[in-house]
């Protein structure tokens, strides 16, 4: 079994960009729409892409932007990711399509497959994304996507673990839930969310 894919959404400093990195990190997002605590522009993005590696995937986090905000935003920053929070459609998904970027679609809706609208991961989000509450993953109801997704929403170092376990999810995407104050990440919080993330695998 494949080990667990790990994205920490939501990052604005060099430090905290350092940290994720060290705990082993596979993606780092950086959030371009408006209205967030964790907002960053596309310069500031562009210096902490620099930081990463190039085995560590960076993603521009977009909602209800247009294709061609998204597209300057992302060629300027320098993210090789793309993902969109919204009601876009597989035209947009379409129109993103370039060479070496990879695209995520982010739903608050069960979907039963990734890449139903042209996306090469799917983030499967809680119902108010960014509060930091969950998905009730646990009940009956919920019934996981097939193939590369990512659960998200209200995920911390201490459910981290049984929420894999629960839903099978190839990857886990995490912001609020490492963080000492709205918008601040806390480096122990971060280290310990991985080192969680991992023990489901058993790695």
């Amino acid at each position: 079994m494949t080990d667990v894919f790990i994205k920490i959404c939501g990052l604005r400093t060099a430090a905290d960009v350092d940290v994720a990195v060290g705990a082993g990190v596979d993606a780092i997002g950086f959030v371009f729409a408006a209205g967030s605590p964790r907002t960053v522009d596309a310069a500031t993005a562009r210096e902490l892409v620099a930081r990463v590696p190039a085995e560590v995937l960076t993603v521009g986090v977009f909602r209800g932007q247009s294709v061609d905000e998204v597209r300057r935003f992302a060629e300027e920053s320098g993210v090789r990711g793309v993902q969109l929070h919204g009601e876009e459609g597989p035209e947009d998904f379409a129109a993103l399509r370039a060479e070496g970027r990879t695209l995520l679609r982010a739903t608050s809706r069960q979907v039963a497959d990734c890449g139903e609208y042209g996306e090469d991961l799917l983030l499967l989000d809680a119902p108010d994304p960014g509060s930091g509450k969950p998905w009730n993953w646990g009940s009956q109801e919920f019934t996981a996507p097939r193939g590369r997704w990512l659960l998200a929403g209200g995920l911390a170092p201490g459910t981290v673990r049984e929420a894999v376990l629960t839903t099978g999810a190839w990857g886990v995407d995490v912001s609020s839930g490492v963080e000492r104050e709205r918008g601040v990440k806390s480096p122990e919080l971060i280290r310990a969310f991985v080192k969680a993330a991992r023990s489901a695998r058993g790695q």
